[in-house]
């Protein structure tokens, strides 16, 4: 059972015989943290090399996200059949083939292949995910186990910081100038120039990462082994793996190459069916995912997970807009805002993951809930008068509440996975862990609910903030008024996380 109240004896965190695994697995936590938070920054970046609109630049965030829903039960299929070691390996593989598909979208220049690229790399870090965040819980002792995997996510944001720096160092700083108006009225040999160079810098620290990825993944190859690893894998299940691969890849490719013009979101929610329909085929399986759907904590979980993730994904996406229309800064003066917000979640991670041995980890969500929710009320009402200036940079009440939010996220993700899987034993876990990262999906449905709020000029959410200015940004594609009654959806999310953080307070044992 992994205890959701806190202790005060001496027990280690993460015994002497796996912390050279899990210093390895926390460098795979930084990397997935990394990718996701550059891939934020490629929505506003592809959004002005392409001149394209907030909802079809969002098509990146359903890309990436989409793929960690496909692709999780794949993952726990294939760590069940093998290990948690050989999971690492294929999604580290994935990974650097993924980052190699930007080659040819850059000298293409074409945003369908930047697709289906960034379907690849989010495959692998599905993968990664599924396959880590068990594999620490599993590294000592189950009385620690919330508070190592609090631990290990706690370098998540460390990476996400260094996917930040990367992307306004090397992807937006690089952004050339020019206005939609101004491209249109270039020659077509002009923009062309302008694209390629733009998306040379897309492309740089996507393929550079697979350095550190082939480094890692050499680790895993030579070594890695634990009891826990050996023990988990049941034997001669390659005829399972790829049976379930191609249930979970087969179904994609048909509808995309079928069904060209078919929605995204539509497509990744049809691409689900086929893992799902794996899973009742096989009896093992289906009995698993019986104990799972029997247990409120699990699927309450699941869903909670599902309005976290879509939350911190969509605010962080939509975070450079709102600095920009705002405040008037840049495209990578906003994206120091975001450093800033991240900077502050990892602030609040480490000092929650502290807190933990003295306070229930679900009473500590609950006040942060609250305060997400506080958060989103300002960053919806309050003024964007400029209150001060750090370096040049301006500071209004509106922004220091979206700052502020991130650090109310900091401890969600891992709290909501320790508590969904607690009382669950070793088997059940890793499928119930599949089905927490599917939830990852929300990035991918409550990102383009927010772009579609953003991008609107009649939306019925807009009456809720019908008093402030309603001027069309022809470069950003949005007015003030709608991108402040986009952020009810984060007050919906929170909300959800509230509800769940309340009901499951008690270990499973109260349930």
């Amino acid at each position: 059972m992994l205890p959701t109240q806190s202790f005060s004896d001496l027990t280690p965190v993460v015994p002497r015989r796996f912390r050279l695994i899990f210093l390895i697995l926390v460098v795979c936590f930084a990397l997935w943290g990394l990718l996701n938070n550059m891939t934020d920054n490629l929505v506003p970046a592809f959004q002005r090399i392409f001149t394209m609109d907030q909802s079809r630049a969002g098509l990146v965030q359903v890309a990436f996200y989409g793929a960690y829903a496909v692709l999780a039960i794949f993952a726990s299929i294939l760590i069940e059949e093998f290990s948690y070691r050989v999971g690492v390996l294929i999604g580290l593989g994935v990974y650097i083939l993924g980052a190699l598909m930007y080659i040819p979208a850059c000298i293409e220049q074409s945003f369908d292949i930047y697709f289906i690229a960034i379907f690849v790399v989010a495959g692998g870090c599905s993968l990664l995910e599924t396959t880590c965040n068990p594999y620490v819980l599993s590294l000592g002792p189950q009385k620690t186990a919330v508070r190592r995997l609090n631990f290990a996510q706690a370098f998540n944001p460390v990476g996400s910081l260094m996917g930040i720096l990367l992307a306004q160092q090397l992807i937006l700083s690089n952004l050339n100038p020019a206005t939609a108006v101004q491209r249109s009225a270039m020659s077509v040999q002009e923009r062309s120039q302008i694209i390629n160079s733009e998306l040379f810098w897309v492309c740089a620290p996507y393929v550079g990462l697979c350095a550190i990825a082939f480094l890692i993944w050499l680790f895993f190859l030579r070594g890695g082994h634990t009891e826990q690893d050996a023990s988990s894998a049941s034997g001669g299940g390659a005829l399972r793996v790829l049976i379930a691969a191609f249930f979970a890849v087969g179904p994609l490719v048909v509808f995309y190459f079928t069904f060209p013009e078919m929605d995204r979101v539509e497509w990744i929610l049809l691409g689900m069916l086929g893992p799902l329909v794996y899973i009742l085929l096989v009896k093992s399986y289906r009995s698993m995912l019986s104990v799972l759907l029997l247990k409120p904590r699990y699927w309450c979980g699941v869903v909670a997970q599902f309005f976290y993730v879509g939350v911190q994904i969509a605010v962080w996406t939509w975070m450079n807009v709102y600095c920009q229309h705002e405040l008037g800064v840049s495209p990578s003066g906003a994206a120091i805002y975001y450093l800033i917000a991240i900077c502050f979640f990892i602030a609040c991670r480490w000092v929650a993951t502290y807190y933990m041995k003295k306070f229930n980890p679900a009473s500590m969500m609950t006040i942060f809930a609250v305060a997400a929710v506080i958060c989103c009320i300002g960053v919806m009402y309050l003024s964007s008068f400029v209150l001060f200036r750090i370096a040049g940079l301006p500071f209004s009440a509106n922004v220091i509440c979206l700052i502020a939010m991130s650090g109310c996220m900091s401890l969600m993700f891992p709290t909501i996975f320790g508590i969904a899987l607690d009382g669950l034993d070793s088997r059940v876990m890793k499928l119930g862990a599949a089905g927490l990262i599917m939830a990852i999906l929300g990035g991918a449905i409550i990102t383009p609910w927010m772009a579609g709020i953003i991008g609107s000029i009649d939306s019925c959410w807009l009456t809720l903030t019908s008093a402030f200015d309603a001027t069309w940004s022809v470069d950003l594609k949005a007015s003030s008024q709608a991108l402040r009654a986009a952020f009810v959806v984060p007050a919906i999310c929170f909300t959800v996380v509230l509800v769940y953080s309340v009901i499951f307070r008690k270990p499973s044992s109260n349930d």
